[in-house]
């Protein structure tokens, strides 16, 4: 296991576009499918690395907390399956369904939205607002594997409440930490 921390890509950034499989439901879905009225949590996930399994039930729960908000969350695995099997799509399907996961949990087989994103690790965070422009990228909270700080989702809550209601989002975020995006 790498700790490998976040690229943070430049605030300001359109997400890129993406197509891709929802492992869930097996339709495809579109950024301009899965994106919110007031904003779009996007994150890099996946199913074996012990950093995104620590926060499972928190990403679960700040979805269901925020879906009413205008706020759609959208998870995606761009990891190697090959080398990590672990990470398959069916296996991406019953780890959704598992977790209660209401928000799509889509495959980037060729990795080419990982690599759009400049994602570099599990879990990766992502906030655009609702012109699609990049206002956080970084931490879910100070949480980690062993540290016993429970998982709240504090920074990435503090961000979308003041998206929500036209507040400041500050430009200092700390990067996220996980496993690396196993590549090809």
């Amino acid at each position: 296991m790498a700790l490998t921390p976040s690229n943070m890509l430049p605030l300001g950034t359109k997400a890129p576009y993406f197509s891709l499989r929802n492992t869930v439901d097996d339709t495809i879905i579109t950024l301009e499918d899965g994106k919110g009225i007031n904003g779009t949590l996007i994150m890099f996930i996946c199913n074996h690395c012990p950093f995104v399994k620590h926060v499972n039930t928190e990403l679960s729960r700040l979805a269901k907390d925020y879906k009413s908000k205008g706020i759609n969350c959208i998870a995606i695995s761009s990891n190697d399956v090959v080398n990590y099997p672990d990470d398959a799509p069916h296996l991406m399907k019953q780890n959704a369904i598992e977790q209660d996961f209401i928000f799509p949990y889509l495959y980037d087989e060729t990795q080419e939205v990982a690599k759009a994103y400049d994602a570099a690790c599990t879990p990766d965070f992502y906030i655009f607002d609702e012109n699609e422009t990049l206002i956080y990228r970084g931490q879910l909270d100070n949480s980690r594997p062993g540290n016993d700080i429970p998982a709240t989702g504090e920074d990435i809550r503090r961000v979308l409440d003041n998206l929500i209601n036209n507040q400041p989002i500050s430009e200092i975020q700390k990067p996220s930490i996980g496993c690396n995006i196993k590549w090809k």
